[in-house]
């Protein structure tokens, strides 16, 4: 797209057409010395296209990567999961490498199929008879959930278990403090590590008021979560539940949350294909009950035939959407994942179920060996006995945090700091394991961790 700056006489006239003075006016809400600071920002020459990249190579060096030259077992969100060099070939391919929202389906079929299929495989995954076309990320798509149940009950307290991973509580809290929905949390168990019902239960007052109990499996800290109780308890007071995920991996093993029951299931998809990288991009994953469709945020892809009776594919129920009417929206989140849905799409597709579950099966059967190691080498003890699916706490006899960062020191990540969460946690430490870590790799962590106690 072209760069043509506006001249001073459309600059006047669009002031006049707005009732402003100047174009300072509009601004004046911003404090003035933000404004001065921006204007005083002290930015470098240009550079040629040679000093540029060559910038740009000393910046990128100083990040730490998950290649198999370094040692990490940093789950906690995001996992080092495989991705196939097939995906990224075909994100290439022009006809995919867009951003373009397909509105007109007469010459959109291909995107707006590999969107349907993209829905019909997470529906799958889940267990859920409907899936949207994707979320930003995650924590967007389990605050979404919150929202919709608000709007399904027109209830406005929502019930966070604290075993949900932390910055997705704080994503929820922001969205429901502007959207007149009241905030709780419920504890965890200490010894199981599952979320801790009766607590929950202690904590409604008011069953009525509740829309919603938000949970998430595996937890934040690698717990199996049973939700049956849940389910059972939350139907008898119509109540919706939400299960979140981060790790999608772990329904091709454990029951998915949709055949316990759950309302809506909101989570992460980028260990689905799209591969580590500092602050995304992510996928966000949503599906719930048809009865509960026209309350779903996001795009639906729907297929269906043409006047001819030849199949084909199209965005539907748009009335939900805001260019349709914005204040009576379900959102305001739009296609822009679509690539990150493909990729998904092609990792599934190439996994195959099988393939899928091997893999899972992979995943679980490192950390449990990971596990073993740190209790035989008394290193570590488990802290939760619930069932974990790749990743597990141990309990340390020093702060994980001097822990970790003498590991660093050589190049190690052993884990994730649980005390950054919770103070009372300040020995825990959350250890992952996917199918790229190796037994080279698990022992190189092992020494750093035994070196630095």
């Amino acid at each position: 797209m072209r760069y043509i700056p506006h001249t001073e006489d459309d600059i006047a006239r669009m002031l006049e057409a707005i009732g402003v003075e100047s174009i300072d006016a509009l601004f004046e809400r911003i404090p003035q010395a933000l404004r001065e600071r921006a204007r005083e920002l002290s930015l470098p020459a240009p550079m040629s296209e040679i000093a540029l990249n060559q910038h740009l190579g000393a910046l990128a060096a100083r990040n730490q990567s998950s290649d198999p030259s370094t040692v990490s077992l940093l789950g906690a969100g995001c996992y080092d999961h495989v991705v196939p060099q097939a995906i990224n070939q075909l994100l290439l391919r022009a006809e995919f490498l867009t951003s373009y929202t397909p509105y007109q389906p007469e010459i959109s079929q291909g995107t707006t199929k590999t969107i349907f299929e993209f829905q019909s495989m997470v529906s799958e995954v889940l267990d859920m008879p409907i899936a949207n076309a994707s979320m930003y990320d995650g924590a967007h798509a389990t605050a979404e959930a919150a929202l919709m149940a608000q709007r399904i009950s027109r209830r406005e307290h929502v019930f966070v278990a604290r075993n949900v991973h932390p910055e997705y509580r704080e994503v929820i809290e922001t969205y429901l403090r502007y959207q007149d929905g009241v905030y709780h949390e419920f504890d965890v168990d200490p010894e199981t590590g599952r979320m801790d019902l009766d607590d929950l239960k202690a904590r409604v007052e008011d069953p009525k008021r509740v829309a919603c109990v938000i949970f998430q499996t595996p937890n934040f800290l690698g717990v199996l979560e049973d939700p049956r109780e849940l389910v059972a308890w939350a139907e008898e007071h119509k109540i919706l539940t939400v299960a979140a995920f981060n790790e999608p991996h772990a329904f091709a093993l454990a029951k998915p949350p949709g055949s316990h029951g759950v309302d809506i299931c909101a989570g992460e998809g980028m260990g689905l294909g799209v591969g580590l990288s500092y602050g995304g991009p992510a996928l966000g994953i949503f599906a719930a009950r048809e009865k509960h469709l026209r309350a779903m945020p996001g795009r639906l892809a729907g297929q269906t035939v043409d006047a001819m009776g030849r199949e084909g594919y199209v965005l539907t129920l748009s009335t939900r959407e805001q260019h349709i009417r914005r204040a009576r929206a379900t959102s305001n989140i739009c296609t822009n994942q679509g690539l990150m849905a493909l990729a998904a799409a092609i990792y599934l597709s190439l996994m195959g179920r099988e393939g899928f579950k091997e893999l899972a099966s992979l995943n679980m059967a490192r950390a449990r060996h990971a596990l073993r190691a740190y209790e035989a080498r008394g290193l570590g003890r488990r802290v939760y006995s619930g069932s974990f699916f790749n990743e597990f706490v141990v309990e340390l006899d020093a702060p994980a945090r001097d822990v970790i960062d003498a590991c660093l020191d050589k190049g190690i990540a052993p884990g994730f700091d649980l005390g950054s969460v919770r103070p009372e946690w300040s020995r825990h430490m959350l250890i992952a394991c996917t199918e790229m870590t190796t037994a080279e790799s698990l022992d190189r962590a092992l020494d750093a961790v035994e070196a630095a106690l």
